[in-house]
């Protein structure tokens, strides 16, 4: 790591009340770079014993982070924003080492991170309460907003940086201490992060980063008294795992899970811009990320020509290591997630599928897989119903709009959802019948911190971002004043 400037980002050891400290059994979990599969630090391999000294530093820190006003709390999340954009060149180097994403990705991942902070520091000193009027002359109703208490966050690896600012800035900003769980791949953002939370002055205990053992770890967050929140961003089957065990202490939860985003294409569509669009559904982040464009459903009248135009511009994606500037397409996070692609690639095919470019391991070796279009899909085919999370691209023919809005409502997910039409009746009447927590209409960049994130069906729920995001770490109390 001696390119990176500032070496003290570059943190492998776990963030507890204020110290920087290793795990209680010594032991290391070793992290490498997907690109070439060399090792590139370590972090400790810690379980519930340090999860529970996490958990008990934030709510020691608690009563007095949130006795704050929110403009003093505004003022030091306004310096962490301002640290992370000094840095952002040097905590993008981290990201694109532990994940693999292209060096211009990681950096616009930064800034975006930074925006949540930005956002809520302002945000937190508008959290506004109700005088409701009275029914009784001799009473008067108050309704206040008060900080939910200590928040546990578990964040993935596809997104290491903006997944914990679009938790822990507006659970700060509210009052609210966090424990934050990053995936064991890529825990080097969330330390760098810690770091410049540190330097920025928030407090002992307010922040805290532990990695190692998800189960053990995860146990505590889910169990323990003092823990008001979990917020977990990840797969359908572990959140439904942390839904029951969270039942024992009846927490607060937001889950933002799988998805199986449709796009769709109709005939009058701006032909070029869909492409376009569609590319970044889906290429960007290697296909991994959880409002990807999983199916692409294009009208019969211009399923060949999209196709065609989609295929070549396609092949002309540049795949290797993010380090490279004129990378486009990194590799895939793991062995794991190249098995799935091929898996889902063959089943397709064997069902009468075809590939026009792509459909296996790159050259390149190590964790990179081809840029893949598979034609003439269809419902019968698990690329269809599974999340591929990587970047391998179905193309499905429709003939309806009614017969395109069944096939993309069905699927247990609701994450995001995009369509592509000039017809702007057809823009509202098809997005309203969508069940989708999020509709892009002649977009497919629809995250924003102004805007709320967030799914429906056993995409989760919840929503982060925006004035609604912050809501999320406040309860509603009512005072009943006698006269």
């Amino acid at each position: 790591m001696q390119t990176l400037n500032d070496i003290n980002l570059f943190q492998q050891s776990a963030f507890i009340n204020g110290e920087w400290v290793e795990a209680q059994s010594k032991a290391r979990v070793i992290v490498t770079n997907p690109a070439t599969g060399e090792e590139i630090g370590s972090v400790p391999d810690m379980g519930s014993a340090e999860a529970l000294k996490a958990v008990d530093g934030s709510h020691d820190a608690l009563q007095s982070w949130k006795a704050m006003t929110a403009q003093a709390r505004a003022d030091i999340l306004t310096s962490w924003y301002k640290l992370t954009l000094d840095n952002a060149e040097e905590i993008a180097f981290i990201m694109t080492m532990e994940q693999g994403k292209p060096l211009a990705e990681a950096l616009g991942e930064v800034k975006y991170a930074a925006s949540f902070i930005q956002w809520f520091a302002e945000e937190g000193k508008r959290i506004y309460g109700d005088v409701i009027p009275s029914t009784n002359k001799d009473q008067r109703f108050i309704i206040t907003k008060e900080p939910l208490g200590v928040v546990a966050a578990i964040t993935p690896w596809n997104f290491p940086l903006a997944m914990i600012t679009r938790k822990a800035a507006p659970a700060l900003a509210a009052g609210c201490t966090i424990v934050i769980k990053p995936a064991n791949e890529t825990p080097f953002c969330a330390l760098a992060i810690a770091k410049l939370a540190e330097q920025a002055g928030v407090p002992a205990g307010v922040i805290n980063v532990i990695t190692g053992n998800s189960e053990a770890i995860g146990s505590v967050f889910t169990t323990h008294e003092k823990v008001k929140k979990l917020t977990f961003t990840g797969s359908t089957p572990i959140g439904r795992i942390l839904m029951q065990q969270c039942s024992s202490t009846v927490k607060k939860l937001a889950l933002e899970l799988g998805g199986n985003a449709p796009l769709i294409i109709f005939e009058d569509a701006d032909l070029d811009k869909a492409i376009q669009g569609a590319l970044f559904a889906k290429f960007r982040n290697a296909g991994q990320t959880c409002v990807c464009a999983n199916r692409i459903y294009v009208h019969k009248k211009i399923y060949s020509e999209f196709a065609a135009k989609f295929t070549e511009a396609v092949k002309s994606l540049k795949v290797g290591n993010g380090l490279d500037n004129q990378v486009q397409v990194g590799p895939l996070i793991n062995e794991k997630a190249i098995i799935k692609a091929e898996k889902l690639i063959e089943d397709a095919c064997s069902k009468g599928a075809s590939l026009v470019c792509g459909g296996k391991r790159h050259e390149l070796g190590n964790g990179f897989f081809e840029p893949t279009v598979l034609i003439d899909v269809d419902k019968s085919m698990d690329i269809v119903s599974e999340e591929i999370f990587g970047p391998v691209a179905p193309l499905i023919r429709f003939e309806s709009d009614k017969e395109v809005i069944e096939q993309a409502n069905d699927t247990i997910y609701g994450l995001a959802a995009y369509i592509y039409t000039e017809n702007i009746s057809r823009i509202f009447e098809v997005a309203e019948q969508l069940e989708y927590g999020m509709v892009g209409m002649n977009s497919t960049a629809i995250s924003n911190e102004v805007v709320p994130f967030g799914g429906v069906k056993q995409s989760g729920f919840g929503r982060e971002g925006s004035k609604y995001g912050l809501e999320e770490f406040v309860t509603t109390k009512y005072l009943c004043l006698e006269l």
